[in-house]
């Protein structure tokens, strides 16, 4: 199918071929018909992608700030991998449509297949001819509404809820200071509530076009005077109930015009994207609103088909999807002068096949020369991806790409553009939007999976099923009965062929200083500091319920590095609660004697050392400090090493261990024995929070 994405790095916009998505649980298949491009929104995104580096840095402080933090902590040759890993992909556009639903999942039961729907959401409703859309994000279309205009829906519903936390009340008088797409719909809005309106903004198409809508008066920021005395003239003196911010940019003006233009506690409402130094207290609506996204995309859709809504005259054209990057091209450099834009897809002929789930590129297109899949021990070792999401594409997958012995043949992705950012960048062969095509790809010899940790349990199982090497990221289970499972399928398909992602232990700093401390490690006593920092807003990990918790997907890799250490599988585990949520400390008693903590904190400074490890035993002192340095104090006097060219966390060595292993037959790199009790050490720290006591492994 086509799909409409940018380079961020290089500002390239283009229509790419990407595989279409499946229809997944709790969401429908939609076929476009039609998508809109937001002026105000979009249009910010694609002219911060042509901006320098020097310029993207001043139009996203808030990522300038995150780099920092990860060049204290991971170094800049690290963090710059990452960050240009990052801008060197592919990203959608759009966030509003309308379309045919063309398969239903199990959940959204509510739609049928060949409904007339609008969908919201930038990560669903995106410039694309197929977009899986979850039931919360998607509304059916009422007879007689037109698709082009159900297509404004999501606009509409940032429209609505902006006015409704206004809470505006029928005669009052408001002020809109923007007149773009989101606007001219809260216009229009307004005065379909019985509210007197006054517009503001520089071109004097869109002023007219509020006016037209049933604005009172607007004008341009340069005729403030003249605003002010339409204003004072509607309100007697007394300014604008409710204040509408809908503007964007980098400029404080907005917010001082509505200063002027506001009554004595005038509620302001922002909806924009721009600069909010206030210079007064304003009063904020605050609270759970019962309005969610999907009521209002019903609410808008109902407003329109009982014609107390009007749209059409904010289509300033319709514009085949093919033609998107001169759209956008004409957009940004005024040729094209424009409130609403709309893309319009091809209807496919009756009987069209469905659309394809994987897109295949002969070995030519990436550049590289045909390799025969491995058929003995001398050749190439077939790989396949389930995930490619930042972890991988940063850390696996570009050291997995640069040995000679590894062939990276299949990538699947839930996301059509994440499969087509792994193919472009690492050669994959074939990319596809669903787990099954992988596993059941019987060309490749090993699978690795880095997906969301609920879903590693069941495809490990399904995996090793297919007599395959399976690699998955950590967690390899989020519960004793999920461990179980993999225990119980790992002894029915005889496939033992399993390694988890704990990478420390391969980590050259980590190496040297066990072979520094020497042999008193069996028997040491080791603690592993664990400054974790708090997790950003929105983030899935926040989702324990699905996901499990913070520590249960992260706390593998600092057990591993203990139980490797001590050269022993843990027995037994006792852990108590910290200050933050989430925080904890864990002790762990070894076979053989050796024993260790976790502390594992949240609370901590952000550029403190996220991780230092020290052992104490048989005369000598060890501390790893973050992986920049590893000093071993012994009779002999203390030896520093250092690393070069930033940390490394020993994904390089731990990348070509599993692959030779896979090549030559030989033993995967972490025994099963000593993978199922970190997974099942790990799950012991949680039920002994729960009940306070030590747990045994």
């Amino acid at each position: 199918m086509k799909q409409i994405a940018q380079n961020y790095k290089s500002g390239e916009l283009t229509v790419l071929d990407v595989p279409a998505p499946v229809c997944r649980p709790g969401g429908v298949l939609v076929r476009s018909l039609f998508s809109l491009i937001s002026t105000g929104t979009e249009m910010m995104k694609v002219s911060e992608a042509s901006m320098s580096m020097v310029g993207m840095a001043r139009a996203r402080p808030d990522q300038v700030r995150k780099v920092l933090d990860q060049v204290q902590q991971q170094g800049v040759v690290t963090t710059y991998k990452k960050v240009m890993n990052k801008l060197d992909s592919y990203t959608p556009l759009g966030y509003s449509l309308c379309g045919v639903v063309t398969e239903v999942g199990r959940g959204a039961e509510e739609f049928k297949a060949g409904q007339l729907v609008a969908a919201a959401g930038n990560e669903h409703a995106l410039h694309a001819e197929y977009n899986w859309v979850p039931v919360n994000l998607c509304a059916a279309v009422p007879d007689g509404v037109q698709p082009e205009h159900a297509a404004f829906s999501t606009v509409a519903s940032i429209a609505m809820h902006g006015v409704r936390r206004a809470e505006v009340q029928l005669g009052e008088t408001a002020v809109v200071i923007g007149l773009g797409l989101v606007g001219q719909l809260v216009v229009r809005l307004l005065v379909a509530a019985g509210v007197q309106v006054v517009g503001i903004d520089p071109v004097p198409d869109r002023c007219r076009l509020a006016e037209k809508a049933g604005a009172a008066a607007a004008g341009a920021p340069g005729q403030l005077d003249a605003v002010q005395a339409d204003l004072s003239s509607i309100t007697s003196g007394r300014g604008a109930d409710r204040i509408f911010l809908a503007a964007g940019g980098s400029t404080n003006e907005p917010v001082e015009m509505a200063v002027k233009l506001a009554r004595d506690r005038a509620r302001v409402v922002d909806i924009g994207k721009m600069r909010l130094d206030l210079p007064w207290n304003a009063d904020y609506p605050a609270g759970y609103v019962r309005w969610t996204e999907k009521r209002n995309l019903q609410s808008f859709l109902d407003l329109l088909a009982r014609n107390q809504l009007e749209v059409a005259s904010l289509v300033d054209g319709v514009f085949p999807m093919e033609d998107a990057a001169k759209v956008y091209a004409d957009l940004k450099s005024g040729q094209l002068k424009a409130v609403g834009v709309l893309l319009e897809y091809p209807v496919p002929a009756e009987g069209a096949p469905p659309p394809a789930i994987s897109r295949v590129l002969p070995d030519s297109a990436h550049g590289r020369q045909p390799q025969p899949v491995r058929k003995d021990r001398t050749g190439p070792v077939a790989v396949g991806f389930i995930g490619a999401g930042n972890y991988a594409s940063s850390m696996l997958l570009p050291h997995l790409a640069k040995l000679g012995i590894a062939k990276l043949m299949h990538v699947a992705t839930t996301k059509s553009l994440s499969a087509v950012n792994a193919q472009r960048k690492f050669g994959f062969t074939t990319a596809s939007t669903t787990a099954d095509a992988v596993l059941d790809d019987e060309s490749l010899d090993a699978i690795f999976i880095v997906t969301r940790h609920a879903t590693h349990a069941s495809l490990v199982c399904r995996a090793l099923e297919t007599g395959k090497a399976v690699f998955v990221e950590k967690p390899l289970a989020l519960t004793r009965e999920e461990a179980e499972q993999i225990a119980e399928t790992i002894g029915k398909a005889g496939n033992d062929r399993l390694m988890v992602g704990f990478n420390r232990r391969f980590a050259p700093l980590l190496t040297g200083l066990k072979e520094g401390f020497g042999p008193a490690a069996a028997r040491s006593v080791t603690r592993y500091l664990v400054n974790a920092g708090p997790l950003a807003t929105g983030s899935w990990y926040l989702n324990e319920e699905a996901e499990g918790s913070r520590f249960t997907g992260e706390g593998g890799h600092f057990i591993d590095t203990l139980s490797w250490w001590a050269q022993a599988l843990p027995e037994e585990v006792y852990a108590v609660r910290g200050p933050e949520k989430g925080d904890l400390q864990a002790t762990f008693r070894f076979c053989g004697g050796a024993s260790g903590t976790v502390a594992y904190l949240g609370g901590g400074n952000n550029r403190f050392p996220k991780e230092t490890m020290d052992a104490t035993g048989g005369g000598r002192n060890a501390l790893l400090d973050n992986f920049k340095t590893a000093t071993v104090w012994s009779n002999r006097g203390k030896k520093t090493t250092r690393t070069r060219g930033g940390q490394d966390k020993g994904q390089r060595a731990e990348m070509e261990q599993f692959v030779e292993a896979v090549r030559t037959g030989g033993p995967m790199p972490i025994s099963v024995d000593s993978l199922l009790a970190t997974t099942r050490a790990t799950i012991a720290v949680g039920e002994s929070l729960a009940s306070g006591k030590p747990e045994r492994v």
